[in-house]
């Protein structure tokens, strides 16, 4: 009976992958939807499609989802998705907080390889309500201002 998986000299079999072949080399910049957070919706052309956000936008459209969304809440997200924000809601003194959010602002938008920093930080308080700024870098030095509120 004749071979189902004949071996000539032109082909290998092996089970060794070669160092780097399956490393990506850089992170994927994608396509997304532009989205409207205080209105809770997509933004939609005058013809009423939806417009798409170009790579810088949608790294920006992820980060801000990041941290609205909570770690643990729904199952179609990982467990390295969302932020833990809500949990400090009236815990400690507002120096702890601050520096809870730093934190956890932080480890979120890290959790993407496209995320190079996250710093400068600034915090407005407002009764219990603390809203906060900060800059994230992306790896081509690309820079973003984002605001979020802990309420």
């Amino acid at each position: 009976m004749a071979n189902l998986f004949p071996e000539t000299e032109d082909m290998v079999w092996t089970d060794v992958t070669e160092p780097g072949l399956l490393e990506q080399t850089e992170a994927v910049f994608g396509r997304s939807w532009r989205f409207d957070f205080d209105a809770g919706e997509f933004i939609m052309s005058p013809t009423r499609q939806m417009t798409v956000a170009d790579d810088k936008e949608a790294w920006v459209i992820w980060c801000e989802k990041a941290i609205r969304t909570p770690r643990y809440r729904y199952v179609i997200y990982s467990r390295d998705y969302g932020s833990e924000l809500e949990d400090l809601i009236g815990r400690g003194s507002r120096s702890l907080q601050e520096s809870e959010i730093q934190r956890m602002v932080t480890e979120t938008l890290l959790a993407d390889a496209r995320t190079q920093s996250v710093d400068q930080f600034a915090f407005d308080w407002k009764g219990e309500a603390c809203r906060f700024s900060c800059r994230i870098t992306n790896i081509h030095d690309e820079m973003e201002t984002i605001e979020s509120v802990v309420i």
